[in-house]
């Protein structure tokens, strides 16, 4: 008997002989039941149908129970999220956009207006106090995220250049605010809100600027480490550490009824900060230096980091200046050590913005009823809401920095990052909601002036690009002069290995050619989430294998690392406003021979084939080999140069090539393929599989010319791409047009392919 055998055996008795044992125990133990128990039990089911109506009943109760709630809620809260993020990260915006927008979907301006029988089943009276809770946690690791990616040598750095700016663009619309809290005062605000806590949370709530949208805007753009990215963000971070100081002065004024009264929360909320900075961060500094990597960072670590954390937020709590506060000062004061920050975050950041922010949005959109908005008068104030938030804010910050010297489509674009309000926003106006400053109307209102301020920047920055596009033009065409006598390639790589491997095709094709080569890496990161504090060592890492390429061939390369929404639009948008010649790009795991992708495109063909070909959906999104004719298809119909797509078959070096040419137009290869040789000192054999047909250009008598000329060229006798043809070489040059043929009409060819560049000039 073999051992599983005995195994299973030993297995199935097991699982008799207790089971037995335990049925035996039950049925003992119910005989020495009291009778009142015995009656206070329901009867037991005697068929299949009692026994469902019973299964029926539990899961009702089941479903109602609290905690069923919160979890439905929860699901609901994070698919409506995540899809209108998707949403709007698709037409260009920040996502937390969306997120704003499904919170406000799911409250009563939408879904308690459409459905409120469902509305009352999903957030019955008792459920927005328990999504609150939850919320105002994830706020507080959200803010203490916040204050470890502010720099604060950064912002030092760059005091003298940006004091003027954030505080500019921070005092001017605190006036506005204030001004427009005089006129409104009277009619919007509640009567029992003291006039001076009304205005100051007013005037705060125009002036914050919305850091995190506002770092991750300037990422996508490319701009973090321009002139202009780093004044704008320095100018940010200084202005958001002024804007939360100032909010801790309004809410102890706000707690406190007076500035009098008010004194004795500032005396000992200089304490707290003085503790902060003076005492614990000290030792923080001395922490960040002995741990800075994963290994030695554990559990107690962290938990030490949490306590801190809870500590600071407890403080500021009970001093009147709000647990946000201390969360934020908190992680101002962590470790310096980018390392140590950069883990911590990690541990913080996404379950704070995956899971507790979307709660917030909705704990939000809750008490945002736009139908409170019911006359003509108040739309108008809420436009005047937004007009003076924007012309503060905006005005301030392009005033500013015009007068510190700056261009004006730099200040224009200061003008109009600062003006991003975002997340940041609906906590000031929660908090000032919640302390029963903020009338219903007006709390309206301002989310209001939150979502068109922070929806406007997008465009508002895409249109001043617009309106300079004569001067950046003019620029391009001196940038092509000056660049006349160069070759420039643009490589574009996902996977961090394979951009040394790309980088060796890149210089084999075109080292030898009479140009000066230069090479540029990029490398897209497709999220707009990624937080800017991470973009160093996620460039550390994708670039490291392409640099130490570069330094063994002993060539110089440029590296560039982005963020992108739309990875293949972005990269033809760098190729064709810098004036690319060429294009590589890899194929991903399209006709890959490396193990892992094997198995996903072996998968990936099986699910398509067993589940979804019966609903006729698009076989590209399954078959390895359209995705690749589609990606292509995308970069050669809209690139202005000459694009290369690579299917990395373990490339080493083209020294074995084998050349297709079907038609006159597959002719341009050979000069593709002469520039090789002359790199590679290999041999390439040719494959002709044109007609006979009479052309201007005669393809056999341009192969013969080629091959008088090249010496290690030869002809092959077949006269078609055959199933082992290509199974002897280690490198294919082939044009858009005929692998595309090659791939939709002989697959079985393509099995044993070498690794290929598959062409379009």
């Amino acid at each position: 008997m073999s051992k599983g055998i005995k195994s299973l055996a030993f297995y199935v008795l097991m699982i008799a002989l207790f089971g037995s044992l335990m049925y035996t125990i039950v049925r003992k133990g119910e005989t020495r039941q009291p009778v009142e128990v015995v009656a206070s039990l329901p009867d037991k089911p005697t068929g299949l149908a009692e026994g469902f109506d019973a299964f029926r009943q539990l899961l009702l109760r089941d479903v109602e129970s609290p905690i069923a709630i919160l979890l439905l809620q929860i699901i609901a809260i994070l698919l409506t999220c995540r899809l209108f993020g998707w949403l709007f990260m698709k037409i260009g915006q920040p996502t937390v956009i969306g997120e704003i927008l499904a919170g406000i979907i799911l409250g009563p301006s939408v879904l308690g207006y459409f459905a409120p029988d469902v509305s009352d089943f999903l957030f019955r009276e008792e459920s927005p106090a328990n999504i609150n809770i939850l919320s105002q946690f994830g706020l507080i690791l959200f803010m203490f995220a916040i204050g470890m990616e502010l720099d604060i040598g950064v912002v030092r750095k760059k005091l003298k250049e940006t004091i003027l700016i954030s505080h500019t663009s921070t005092i001017v619309p605190f006036s506005f605010g204030m001004l427009t809290a005089y006129f409104v005062y009277d009619r919007y605000a509640d009567h029992a809100t003291p006039f001076l806590s009304f205005a100051l949370f007013i005037g705060i709530s125009m002036s914050i600027t919305a850091f995190p949208v506002l770092a991750r805007i300037i990422q996508e753009r490319g701009l973090t480490k321009s002139h202009l990215g780093t004044v704008t963000l320095a100018s940010a971070a200084n202005g958001d550490i002024t804007a939360w100081c100032l909010l801790a002065v309004v809410i102890a004024i706000a707690q406190a009824g007076t500035m009098l009264s008010a004194v004795y929360s500032i005396f000992f909320s200089g304490i707290y900060l003085l503790l902060m900075f003076f005492v614990i961060q000290p030792f923080l500094r001395v922490i960040g230096h002995i741990y800075h990597n994963r290994e030695v960072i554990d559990k107690g670590m962290v938990a030490m980091m949490f306590l801190i954390l809870i500590c600071s937020s407890y403080l500021t709590q009970i001093l009147g200046l709000h647990a946000l506060f201390g969360a934020f000062i908190a992680g101002v004061i962590m470790p310096a050590n980018i390392k140590f920050r950069k883990i911590l975050t990690e541990k913080v950041e996404d379950v704070s913005l995956a899971l507790f922010l979307p709660l917030f949005f909705v704990s939000t959109g809750l008490r945002t009823e736009i139908a409170l908005l019911n006359t003509p008068e108040l739309w108008w104030m809420c436009g005047i809401i937004t007009v003076a938030a924007i012309a503060g804010k905006f005005g301030g910050a392009f005033l500013s920095a015009r007068f510190v010297g700056e261009s004006f489509k730099d200040s224009l674009y200061i003008g109009a990052l600062m003006n991003t309000r975002g997340l940041m926003e609906l906590v000031v106006l929660t908090i000032g909601y919640e302390m029963g400053i903020l009338s219903p109307p007006v709390f309206v209102m301002l989310v209001l002036m939150t979502l068109v301020t922070t929806f406007m920047t997008a465009p508002l920055i895409a249109f001043i690009g617009f309106c300079f596009r004569t001067h950046t033009e003019l620029q391009e065409k001196k940038m092509r002069l000056q660049t006349e006598g160069v070759y420039k390639v643009m490589l574009s790589f996902g996977r961090a290995g394979n951009g040394q491997i790309m980088l060796d095709v890149a210089h084999q094709m075109f080292a030898a050619q009479s140009k000066t080569l230069e090479i540029t890496a990029l490398h897209l990161t497709v999220s707009p989430d990624v937080n800017p504090l991470h973009t160093d060592n996620f460039e550390e890492v994708s670039f490291g294998p392409i640099l130490y390429g570069a330094q063994k061939l002993g060539i110089p390369i440029k590296t560039r690392y982005e963020t992108s929404i739309n990875a293949g639009v972005d990269i033809v948008n760098v190729v064709n406003e810098e004036n690319f010649d060429f294009l590589l790009v890899g194929a991903g795991i399209s006709m890959s021979n490396l193990p892992a992708d094997v198995v996903a495109n072996r998968f990936r063909t099986f699910f398509y084939n067993r589940y979804l070909r019966f609903f006729k959906t698009p076989e590209s999104w399954f078959y390895p080999g359209s995705l690749l004719k589609d990606k292509t298809k995308v970069f050669i119909e809209n690139s202005s140069c000459a694009v290369g797509v690579f299917v990395n078959r373990n490339f080493v070096k083209a020294t074995n090539v084998i050349l297709v040419i079907a038609s006159v137009g597959d002719l341009f290869l050979l000069d593709y393929a002469y520039t090789l040789l002359k790199s590679t000192q290999g041999s390439i054999a040719i494959v002709d599989t044109t007609s006979g047909e009479a052309d201007a250009i005669d393809p056999k008598a341009t192969i013969a010319h080629f091959r008088s000329t090249v010496k290690q060229s030869s002809l092959l006798p077949h006269k078609d791409i055959e199933p082992g043809l290509l199974a002897g070489y280690n490198f294919m040059l082939i044009s858009y047009h005929t692998w595309n043929d090659v791939s939709e009409h002989r697959k079985e060819a393509l099995q044993r392919m070498p690794s290929t560049l598959i062409l379009s000039r």
